[in-house]
């Protein structure tokens, strides 16, 4: 940033500078602003966040952007420590967004548990390194044991099975990713690697090649089948897997945002009769569309699968801990179906960013992805990092491990579940408010609603044409609306564009709500729609 430089004493980066920094804060100032601002992070995280952090920024991101052009790497230290945290805390926190507000509820990055800063805090200062023993030792263990327990939630299989597979070197429940793009990149590398996997006079696409692998199967094509809300990381696996991501087909939506069972089984059969010859290697079930939170309808999915024999995969980045709650799990009916799951630690785990996880129903799976170098995952080691798409990666099983020990499952499902109920109070709330409609009634706590002022309304069913132009005003009405109330400042929500069931209607904007933050209430929605109606009625 190009500050105006303060005269101060000249700083130096001698041996003797570099230790004193690398070891212990440099002086008694620098102690004293960590202390200050570390305390109140640590111990009053959420009242931090609200008077230093802001929900959007009031200048420009063009103005902020100018702040920040200077290229140049100093030679010698250009402030000491405290000027540098007491910086973050004046001048880049106020412009970062607040998302631990309540009144943040358009994405699914929200408010953390404070103690999530501690946990974090302690594994970064234990540096350890999961990709190897020799560099974690007990948190590879750790990694093992916490993955065991959520598989045992997803697939709820024997004491036995667990008490086998816990701690086996030479089997693998799943792994801990970066994140749910990578967790579904995994999942679908396995499917690819073991659809077209090794057999007489062909090693395996993992070893030969696509190409090979097609010619070996006699095959001209693969695909992934998955609904029209697939999240956009399915994509980007079919390009880095070679199948191509125009071969990621979409499937229709059925009236309740689902695949469309009718449509999926009529895509397979076409598939079956086509002249070319097309290999199914995974079909993908969604538990929690990011538009709209849905829920594929798992079961079905699971014994179409089994039926032609392919690899059933479900996206549970958003809904998976749902299954800690007894009252709701039932929404996830059918996951144990699965061969592969993916679930994000940082999304209803409420870990920091970021993490992702991927589950194995067969704890063999994972090795068609097996690799190995000499000089950290030798062959016939036991380390993490032989299995896994990542190279060097941090011990985040060591914060769930601990989340799950402070929460419990009861205290994940009251979260969970106050966000699925709040989200049906808030349905109902805009249901009764005659300038609003509900677009997608929320299955778990994702919601789409948008503004159609009556007096529109009113005119709606005159003729398709009509109702064309209306549609196309109201999507530019709510796309003002939702800049206008994100500019504010005082709440966000964000939006969307979902196809419509309606004829008259290719797209419609929506604006889109999430709710995860335990400290979101019905009474802060009801705030948030105040002052879109506000809005509306003085801006449009």
């Amino acid at each position: 940033m190009n500050n105006p430089k303060i005269p101060h004493k000249e700083l130096v980066a001698d041996w003797q500078a570099l230790m004193r920094t690398f070891i212990r804060p440099e002086d008694v100032a620098a102690k004293t602003t960590l202390l200050k601002y570390m305390e109140q992070i640590l111990f009053g995280l959420h009242d931090f966040l609200n008077t230093h952090v802001g929900i959007t920024e009031e200048v420009s991101l063009k103005e902020l952007s100018d702040q920040y052009t200077d290229t140049l790497i100093s030679e010698n230290p250009e402030e000491k420590l405290a000027a540098v945290i007491s910086n973050i805390i004046e001048k880049t926190a106020p412009n970062a967004v607040n998302v631990a507000s309540p009144y943040f509820t358009g994405h699914m990055t929200s408010a953390i548990p404070f103690f999530m800063v501690h946990l974090k805090t302690i594994t970064a200062a234990l540096n350890q390194n999961v990709v190897k023993l020799e560099t974690s030792k007990i948190l590879s263990i750790i990694e093992k044991q916490v993955l065991a327990k959520i598989h045992r939630v997803i697939f709820k299989k024997s004491e036995d099975f667990y008490l086998e597979h816990v701690q086996n070197s030479r089997t693998s429940l799943g792994g801990f990713t970066e994140n749910g793009t990578l967790a579904n990149l995994t999942a679908l590398w396995i499917a690819r690697n073991t659809q077209l996997g090794p057999k007489e006079g062909f090693e395996g696409v993992d070893k030969e090649g696509i190409f090979a692998a097609f010619k070996a199967y006699g095959i001209e094509q693969s695909v992934i089948l998955v609904s029209e809300l697939g999240h956009f990381s399915l994509k980007k696996a079919g390009g880095l897997l070679g199948i191509g991501n125009n071969n990621i087909i979409s499937i229709g939506l059925d009236s309740s945002n689902r695949i469309d069972i009718a449509k999926l089984k009529e895509k397979i059969n076409e598939i079956k009769n086509s002249v070319h010859k097309i290999k199914i290697l995974a079909i993908i079930g969604i538990a929690g569309t990011t538009e709209t939170g849905t829920i594929d309808p798992l079961r079905q999915l699971g014994e179409i699968c089994s039926e032609n024999n392919v690899h059933f995969h479900v996206d549970a980045a958003w809904g998976g801990p749902v299954l800690l709650s007894k009252k709701y799990k039932h929404l996830l009916d059918g996951i144990e179906l699965a061969d592969s799951v993916t679930i994000d630690g940082h999304k209803q785990f409420y870990m920091p960013m970021s993490s992702g996880m991927v589950y194995f129903k067969d704890p063999c799976l994972m090795d068609s992805i097996t690799y190995h170098a000499n000089y950290v995952n030798r062959r016939g080691s036991v380390d993490l990092g032989i299995k896994s798409l990542s190279g060097s990666r941090e011990a985040n099983s060591l914060v769930l491990d601990s989340a799950l020990k402070i929460m419990g499952s009861k205290g994940y499902a009251l979260l969970i579940e106050h966000g699925i109920e709040t989200a049906k109070d808030f349905a109902d709330e805009i249901n009764n408010r005659p300038d609003f409609e509900l677009i997608t009634m929320p299955v778990l706590n994702i919601l789409t609603y948008r503004i159609f002022p009556k007096e529109l309304r009113l005119q709606w069913n005159e003729s398709e044409e009509v109702q064309r132009k209306i549609n196309e005003k109201l999507n530019e009405i709510n796309i003002i609306i939702q800049r206008l109330q994100r500019e504010a400042g005082n709440s966000f929500v964000s939006r969307t564009t979902l196809k419509a069931h309606k004829e008259c209607c290719e797209n419609i904007v929506v604006l889109r709500c999430v709710i995860m933050n335990p400290m979101t209430n019905i009474n802060i929605l009801r705030e948030i729609l105040d002052e879109q109606e506000e809005i509306y009625k003085k801006t449009l």
